[in-house]
């Protein structure tokens, strides 16, 4: 049953506004100039030409924030006297329109002490490898060891080592980021509207930025043209620099980015280097991994921490492995700077690690699938980081994955196309996924959510959450949640629009955890009112065996004796009772040894199977992916048309992964600044159909059974296209993106 969305009519009729949309009386532009050098340290900026410019009030430098510039590590919203990429913010001009902004920004002439720079991830911990920060060039560096892999790779009857390597992509939005402030003048708070994933985040860089208390700053959500994760610290920049011009100029201020300045300072996904050395037996079964990855973290660390380590703890795939040895080590470079991109790393191991899988099989002549299975993760094992796994759902979505897309028939009719065909050949490629839900063990900050719910004495319900609708349908899934809990009418549940001055705290929209800590919060705090009611209804149905539905609550043994829920409100109130409700939804202490890797890593696990049809052409190395099944378990869809949309956006982003999709880098400055050169997907480069299916297998965690998807949906797409491309044609693709050259000449021409 869909929700029938509410933002859908002001997005497509274009009456939804974005922030680039707002416009104030007496609101300045701000542009940003930009390091032209990977390295080095500022001498002098002169600003005489550009303050000569009509329209321009004021130049900026990191001398006039009047808090902090960045925390320890992190991108400074204006340099002082160190860039460390090229792209870094070394002024900010301020101006009466965007254009003079920007012819202002090309006058002002910034001298250099340029610096050594490091470009190469493998080549950051040398002990001459120029120093991005003070104390070193490791960000951080994460274990997953447990038994004995030396002395069981002896023991094995085959070893096999490869090495992997994930591109740099861009996260893309429609909407590039954008941000307006300006100061209410009843209040004194700083306003800032903008679209964002993390709005208490941007509350605390802006307050820090500006040196007042973070209730002192309100920072108020406009629509948002999606996100993958890329509107939050990109957003925090763009936040800081316009609360800082609005606030010392005493006017509106917007920030706007251009699709080039995206690119050339937002954040990517984390490209890796990997070795893997597996050992195994004549059998198939797994015996030993050792893993090594590197991560290019950029000049600044971002969210590398909370990356870096899941992919220590899923590097070995949906698969038991008894020895294991994996470090993930992530590293500074003068490069472009990393972060989460739908996946938190998720996407980079899968490719590896199922890639592998295949790799393993075609040594043994073996069905790839049989192979998985043989080693696949099953109800009460234990995985590689030594948790006892429950709930496991993945040999119940391969089977859904055959019956869908009937695998054994399907390679016979690919067998007999590649017979009569010489030009282009077809191939199947599989993929399996397992993925932890949320933050985890090794995760960082406080992993919480907040939600509130107030049902009015005329029987419709506010809800207040700070989840953020970057695109998946956040706010109708908590509709969803108090619908089916308390049996109200969808029409009569209102979210209130996200504000950090009115909302607490819901955490940040990432890591696939809005609907299972989001919506577990406001579940919580319809239990909390259902428990109320029930004890009314009690008072007029002579029992607490109910149900709540249709706005109604009825007896579960007698569905003839029911009260209309409207009544039962009203004996609450005329009791001078209330019905608001805070939920608090919380990650479990875990039992895990930081040291080792080993124990719980995360609370709840979720898993999928996907499958992919793919014809490459012999001559050009054109990849055409004609037929794609993808299956998750995503617990209870709380919107079955939700799920299925967010399935396929998702394998959409992973076909761009897979063939497209790659950040052009040459000595720190990126060479593809816009689309016409960035290739993403678009219509004609996804399958006519997507088979989207869903199982709905109920967690024991999350509100009515709902697991996360956002990013499982996109996790192990790109492995099952490279898979398909090898069945093809017989060429393993372990560079991604795989492009016309990789597979013609099996590299890339850009190098």
């Amino acid at each position: 049953m869909s929700n029938n969305r509410r933002d859908v009519l002001a997005k497509v009729t274009g009456k939804a506004i974005y922030a680039n949309d707002i416009q104030m009386p007496g609101m300045v532009f701000c542009k940003v100039v930009r390091s032209t050098i990977a390295s080095g340290r500022i001498r002098s900026i002169d600003t005489a030409r550009a303050e000569q410019v009509p329209g321009v009030l004021r130049v900026f430098t990191a001398k006039d924030i009047p808090g902090i510039p960045n925390q320890p590590c992190d991108r400074p919203v204006i340099c002082g006297d160190r860039v460390r990429y090229i792209g870094d913010a070394v002024a900010l001009i301020a101006a009466e329109t965007r254009e003079q902004a920007e012819e202002a920004a090309a006058l002002v002439q910034v001298e250099y002490e340029e610096l050594p720079a490091n470009f190469d991830p493998l080549r950051a911990l040398d002990e001459d490898a120029p120093l991005i920060h003070e104390g070193g060039n490791t960000i951080c560096r994460w274990k997953t060891q447990r038994g004995d892999v030396e002395e069981a790779f002896q023991h094995c009857d085959h070893i096999l080592e490869r090495d992997y390597v994930t591109s740099r992509v861009q996260h893309v939005c429609i909407e590039t980021e954008a941000a307006v402030a300006y100061t209410d003048p009843v209040t004194n708070e700083v306003i800032v509207r903008c679209p964002v994933n993390s709005p208490f985040v941007i509350r605390k860089t802006v307050a820090e930025t500006l040196g007042v208390p973070y209730t002192q700053v309100r920072v108020i959500l406009a629509t948002i043209g999606a996100s993958f994760g890329g509107k939050n610290y990109d957003i925090a920049m763009a936040s800081s620099r316009a609360a800082l011009v609005s606030t010392l100029l005493g006017r509106p201020c917007k920030v706007w980015l251009t699709r080039e300045e995206s690119i050339l300072e937002g954040t990517k996904r984390h490209p890796i280097h990997a070795h893997y050395k597996v050992g195994f037996n004549d059998d198939g079964k797994l015996q030993a991994m050792q893993v090594r990855l590197v991560l290019d973290g950029g000049a600044y660390k971002s969210k590398t921490f909370p990356v870096t380590t899941r992919m220590a703890i899923e590097a070995a795939g949906p698969y038991i492995v008894p020895n294991i040895d994996t470090i993930s080590t992530s590293v500074y470079t003068n490069n472009v700077y990393s972060d989460a991109l739908r996946g938190f790393g998720s996407p980079q191991v899968d490719f590896c690690s199922e890639s592998l899988m295949d790799e393993i099989a075609k040594e043994l002549h073996m069905d790839p699938v049989e192979l998985r299975k043989k080693n696949m993760l099953y109800e009460g094992c234990t995985s590689t980081t030594g948790q006892h796994m429950t709930n496991v759902t993945l040999d119940q979505c391969y089977e859904a994955l055959d019956k869908a897309a009937q695998i054994q028939e399907r390679r016979a009719r690919i067998a007999a196309y590649n017979a009569s065909h010489t030009g282009t050949k077809k191939g199947l490629g599989i993929a399996f996924l397992h993925r932890g839900e949320s933050f985890g063990a090794a995760g960082q900050g406080i992993d919480t959510a907040s939600g509130m719910i107030a049902l009015q004495p005329d029987g419709s319900v506010t809800v207040a959450s700070s989840i953020a609708e970057v695109g998946q349908g956040g706010p109708n899934m908590l509709v969803s949640v108090v619908h089916e809990t308390l049996g109200v009418a969808r029409e009569k549940i209102h979210v209130t629009p996200v504000d950090t001055g009115y909302l607490t705290d819901a955490g940040p929209t990432v890591a696939t955890r809005g609907t299972v800590f989001s919506g577990g919060a406001v579940w919580k705090a319809c239990l909390s009112v259902r428990e109320k009611l029930t004890g009314y209804a009690e008072k007029r149905l002579g029992t607490r065996d109910v149900v709540f539905a249709e706005e109604k609550i009825t007896d579960a043994k007698n569905p003839a004796n029911s009260v209309a829920l409207l009544e039962v409100i009203g004996d609450a109130f005329n009791n001078s009772d209330h019905l608001n409700s805070l939920g608090y939804f919380a990650a479990p202490p875990f039992n895990y040894d930081r040291s080792t890797g080993v124990g719980d890593a995360y609370w709840s696990w979720v898993y999928g199977a996907a499958a992919a049809e793919v014809t490459v052409d012999l001559k050009t190395g054109a990849v055409s992916v004609d037929d794609y099944f993808a299956v998750h378990d995503v617990g209870h869809a709380l919107d079955m048309e939700e799920v299925k949309g967010q399935i396929r956006g998702g394998v959409a982003m992973g076909i761009g992964y897979a063939l497209t999709e790659e950040v052009d880098l040459k000595e720190g400055r990126i060479r593809n600044l816009n689309l016409e050169n960035y290739i993403v997907p678009t219509a004609l480069d996804v399958p006519d159909q997507i088979h989207a299916i869903a199982l709905e297998i109920p967690s024991e965690i999350g509100p009515l059974g709902a697991k996360g998807l956002g990013e499982p949906a996109t996790c192990n797409v790109a492995p099952a296209i490279i898979n398909a491309i090898d069945d093809a044609c017989g060429k393993r693709i372990r560079e991604l993106p795989a492009n016309l050259e990789r597979i013609v000449l099996g590299h890339s021409m850009s190098k």
